[in-house]
Parts: structure tokens; C-alpha cells; sequence
């Protein structure tokens, strides 16, 4: 029976049925099925990264994205397909956010270089290993480091002919909320934005604060006014506050019923951050202050907040932000999965994970909804203001053949 990619795809699957059995029962039972899994197994052993291709990958925004640290004009994101020896190919996107990771498209593409060169014919199965032999690049230009993890899941996930969540050990919640955030602008067209949201479905909406404490309140105050009791709000301040605004802030704040806020205080101060959650009224969430799981294991040691905010592409990648989701579970802290400004690509390789990991409470995805256009066939879907995964295997997602070819390719 020749091993055809449909065929390799189709009996993959059949694996775990497969290695129950004893040789001899299998090959009793299913020999054409037994044959096709061993010349699977056979593929997949020795299957090897032939090429990598790197884009340019810029999407233009409706309106700028402002924070208290800075602003975007433009998602200017990097594009990878990794190919293989099968003729399975994966992608996945980095999205750089200088004002947080300090990285930039210009960045991210001389770190894909040298990445492309460093794995080029080594195993695209061998996750964990890409990820140790990406060394410092991963705290240099850790969302470049996301693209080559998501796109070497993905054809882990078309490999095996399972959806990646499920590679991940999930499969209980391929719905979930999310929520969209309100960008910095004034206290009225804040208030105006959020209605509006409100207005469309969503029940929970992210405000940016962290500049002018007395602005920020007003900011709250106008949207709380506006969406009314039923909404959930949380906040993010991006670090944009000292540890006195902080404490001030929250304790104004906290009268208008905020979910959670994000990194109130820069996020090198780790002591400045366990002061304001020690006095908050309103729960503290980790987010530039924890990157890898490093920073996971001394924010929980210093107990300096009770939340984290996981993103693919401060963490690089799934595979680490798995890891930082199993050590705030083991020290029983919930957490988000966040995003930058990433196209349905990123959005959907964050949505797997969030999908397998039980202690995920919230979700923050709407990277792309200042997008003018979605270059994403397939992948999450938003229904209302819920995120729904694809069933197909790997990411389940692609880029449209269209735009892929208005893209410059490095």
C-alpha cells in the first residue's frame, strides 16, 4: 500500500488504537491499516525540515492602537511557512510590540534568518528541542520565536490529523469568551467606543488606563455610565503608573466594579507591584512583568500578584506559554491569554492553548479587530463575543493565497 499524504494523515490517527494492541492482534485485525501506520511511523521518524519561507507581514489598522507606553499605527507583523520533506507545511506569525518586547519587524526578520539557517533539515517534530536550540533569541526576539513554535505545532497537529488543542490534551472547550478592548483616546469617545461594544454583544470590556489618575477615573466613570451593570470591565495600565498613582488609582477605581487591572506599575518592579496588590481592592494581573516561566516562579514566590496574562508572543510561543499556564496551576493562579495586534493566525494559535488549559480563566483576543482586512482563511471564528476553534487538524488555519502573494518575501 503506498503511503500517500491522505493515507499518512488518515492513519495517523489510528496510532493510539494501534499501540494498544499487540503486534500480532493488529496485524491480524487491520493489516493495510498496520502496514500504512508503520510506513506512517516510518515518515514521520525521519521527516525533516526542507525550507522556511519568511514574509513581511503587514496589516494596516483602522485607528491607532494607544497605550500608556506607546502607540501602533500598523500590525507590522513577520510571516513563517516551514516546509517539510512530507510536504506538510506549517505557518505561524510573530507580531513584535516594540513598547513591550522591544523587538521590531526589522528584528524579528534578521532573528528568522539565522533561525531558518540553524534548522533547516532538523526535525520539525522535535518542539521542545527547537525551542532550547533558539537560546537567547527567544528573550531577544520572543515573538519570532512564537512563529516557528506555532508553525512546527501545526504540522505536529496535521501530522497526527488532530487539532492542536488536542495535541495539547484538551477538547472539552472549543468555545470561550472574550473580551475587546477601548484603546486611549477621551473620556467621551472612550465612553462612545465601549457602548458600542456593548451594543454588538460583548460582555466584558478591557479599558486601557495608566496615564493622569484624574483622567483615568473620569475615563472609567463615563464608560461604567455608558455600558451600564451588566458589562464586566477590567483595566490595564500597561505600567504606565508609579506605585503611588497605583494605589490611589485602584482605590478610586474600585467603586465602579473592575474585574481585574493589568500591570499597574513598571514591570521591573516586582516589590512595587506586591505593595499595590497587598493594598488593592481591585486584583492584580501579571502581564509585562512576566515573559517566561522564570518570571512565573518569582512573581509566585514574591506573591506579588494574583493573575497572570500569558501571550504567545512575549513567551515565545505555545510550548512556553503551556509551561507558565502549569506553574501558575500548581501555585493555583488563574490566568488570561492575552495578544498584541496579531492577524486570526496568532489569534488562533493562542486560542489552542487557552482550549487545553483548564486554569485559563479569561481571554483577551481581539488583536485583529482594528484590522482593515482579515487575510486568514479559516481558524477562530467570533460569534458575538465568543471565540470558536476549528476542528481541523494542526492550527487549522491558512493565509489567503492572495494576499500571501502581495507579501515581500525575505
Amino acid at each position: 500500500m503506498a503511503l500517500t499524504r491522505k493515507n499518512f494523515l488518515k492513519y495517523l490517527g489510528l496510532g493510539a488504537a494501534a499501540t494498544a494492541l499487540s503486534p500480532a492482534r493488529a496485524a491480524a485485525g487491520r493489516p493495510a491499516a498496520t502496514r500504512a501506520l508503520e510506513e506512517m511511523r516510518a515518515v514521520a521518524k525521519t521527516m525533516k525540515i526542507k525550507d522556511i519561507e519568511i514574509y513581511a507581514f503587514d496589516i494596516k489598522l483602522i485607528a491607532p492602537f494607544v497605550i500608556s507606553i506607546g502607540r501602533m499605527d500598523s500590525a507590522t507583523d513577520v510571516l513563517v511557512r516551514v516546509r517539510t520533506d512530507s510536504g506538510i507545511v506549517g505557518i505561524g506569525e510573530a507580531c513584535p510590540f516594540p513598547p513591550i518586547t522591544g523587538e521590531t519587524q526589522e528584528t524579528n526578520i534578521a532573528a528568522a534568518r539565522s533561525l531558518r539557517d540553524m534548522f533547516v533539515g532538523k526535525d520539525p517534530l522535535a518542539i521542545e528541542a527547537f525551542v532550547r536550540g533558539a537560546g537567547p533569541i527567544v528573550h531577544t526576539n520572543p515573538s519570532i520565536v512564537a512563529a516557528f513554535d506555532m508553525a512546527l505545532y501545526d504540522i505536529l497537529g496535521k501530522a497526527a490529523g488532530l487539532p492542536v488543542y488536542r495535541l495539547l490534551g484538551g477538547g472539552d472547550r472549543t468555545r470561550f469568551e472574550t473580551d475587546i478592548t477601548v484603546s486611549l483616546e477621551t473620556p467621551e469617545n472612550m465612553a462612545a467606543e465601549a457602548k458600542t461594544y456593548a451594543e454588538r454583544g460583548y460582555r466584558t470590556i478591557k479599558v486601557k488606563v495608566g496615564q493622569d489618575v484624574a483622567l483615568d477615573a473620569a475615563r472609567i466613570k463615563g464608560i461604567r455610565e455608558a455600558v451600564g451593570d451588566k458589562v464586566a470591565l477590567r483595566i490595564d495600565a500597561n505600567q504606565g503608573w508609579t506605585v503611588p498613582q497605583a494605589k490611589d488609582a485602584l482605590e478610586r477605581l474600585a467603586e465602579f466594579r473592575i474585574q481585574f487591572c493589568e500591570q499597574p506599575v513598571l514591570a521591573s518592579d516586582v516589590a512595587g507591584l506586591r505593595e499595590v496588590r497587598r493594598e488593592s481592592p481591585i486584583p492584580i494581573m501579571a502581564d509585562e512583568a512576566l515573559f517566561g516561566a522564570s518570571d512565573a516562579i518569582r512573581l509566585i514566590r514574591e506573591e506579588a500578584c494574583d493573575y497572570f496574562n500569558i501571550k504567545l508572543m512575549k513567551a515565545g510561543g505555545i510550548f512556553n506559554s503551556v509551561k507558565i499556564a502549569h506553574i501558575a496551576d500548581a501555585a493555583d493562579i488563574k490566568c488570561m491569554v492575552g495578544c498584541m495586534l496579531e492577524s486570526r493566525l496568532g489569534l488562533t494559535a493562542a486560542a489552542h492553548v487557552v482550549a487545553a488549559n483548564a486554569n485559563i480563566w479569561f481571554a483577551d483576543l481581539d488583536g485583529n479587530a482594528e484590522h482593515v482586512v482579515d487575510p486568514i482563511v479559516d481558524g477562530v471564528k467570533l460569534e458575538r463575543d465568543e471565540i470558536v476553534l476549528p476542528d481541523k487538524p494542526g492550527l487549522g488555519c491558512d493565509v489567503d493565497p492572495a494576499f500571501l502573494k502581495k507579501l515581500k518575501k525575505i
